[in-house]
């Protein structure tokens, strides 16, 4: 399925299933998380669903050219800003190093609510031969898109496991993914997405793929390199062709406001993300892995106003 038929079906379904409220006025806010051609979109345009028909708020959706631009602009944006990242990345801004570097440092993120974790994908043409990241020495891989996050994970797990010199990745728009591969340009690329990520959907529909898994000597190897990555498989049948559970890592992420977010827009966010959490998941199952004991993961203090929510609704949250 496209993401234009993946967007259209899923507010189509959001309008059909979220029932509104009824509000006095409406705030706007800005929702924004990655490019269009991937599954973090889709999820900002479920969340504008759920906020809008909720009828407190008058919700724009930005495509994103991934997490550094989020945590960038959360610096300077304005009013009721909802973004998304792995907490990895706020620690640096506030330390103002990495892609921070030539900031001054800054801590203004505040904790909304969890995301789905990215699930970190290896993935190659069927007809490459590649089983394993072993069969990866010696070919060519797109790493994730230039300038992305998942660029910067791809690289440091290939250098925990030894391999950097061993493939050789091409930098180039993650857009271009998906006809490199049809067009047999490249063997293989990686993607940093829930799953199922519709691109991967998309493309195995039409092409023989490989999900490639991880050994647990591997996963164990980049777990050491990032204590805030974890285990996680991707079940059989998730992907067209795919007979078996791919084991891979995950990394949390959050949907964060910022210090200018009223603390009513940050609770009433809040209440009508878990009060709409189920339907989501009827409509994508990738949100069923979102729980309120993920919170204590996401790396920024909890927003006055969600915390508000968080106490009135009786769930415990650590931070």
């Amino acid at each position: 399925m496209s993401i234009k038929k993946l967007v259209t079906s899923i507010t189509s379904a959001a309008l059909l299933t979220m029932l509104p409220f009824t509000a006095a006025a409406e705030e706007r806010i800005v929702l924004k998380s990655a490019k269009s051609t991937s599954s973090y979109y889709v999820m900002m345009v479920q969340l504008s669903e759920i906020l809008k028909n909720s009828g407190e708020f008058s919700p724009t959706v930005e495509e994103s050219q991934g997490s550094v631009q989020n945590v960038m602009e959360s610096r300077v944006r304005p009013g009721n800003f909802l973004f998304t990242t792995p907490p990895s990345l706020l620690s640096l801004a506030a330390q103002g190093k990495g892609p921070f570097k030539d900031v001054e440092p800054f801590e203004n993120s505040r904790t909304l609510f969890p995301m789905p974790f990215v699930t970190i994908h290896f993935v190659a043409r069927a007809d490459s031969g590649i089983e394993s990241l072993s069969d990866l020495k010696g070919k060519t891989i797109i790493g994730g898109g230039t300038g992305t996050f998942c660029e910067s994970r791809t690289k440091a797990i290939l250098k925990a496991l030894g391999m950097t010199d061993d493939i050789t990745l091409v930098e180039v728009e993650l857009n271009a993914t998906n006809a490199a591969i049809r067009n047999g340009k490249v063997d293989g690329f990686t993607t940093c997405s829930s799953h199922p990520s519709p691109s991967v959907v998309e493309l195995a529909s039409g092409t023989d793929l490989t999900i490639i898994p991880m050994t647990d000597a591997e996963r164990a190897t980049i777990i050491d390199l990032d204590p805030l990555s974890g285990p996680i498989s991707i079940a059989k049948g998730t992907y067209a062709g795919m007979t078996a559970d791919v084991n891979t890592v995950g990394v949390p992420v959050g949907a964060y406001g910022t210090t200018n977010m009223s603390d009513d827009a940050a609770y009433l966010i809040t209440k009508t993300f878990w009060e709409a959490k189920d339907n989501l998941a009827g409509a994508q199952a990738w949100w069923n892995g979102v729980s309120p004991e993920l919170v204590g993961l996401l790396g920024a203090s909890v927003h006055p106003g969600a915390a508000k929510y968080y106490k009135e609704a009786g769930i415990n949250i650590s931070e």
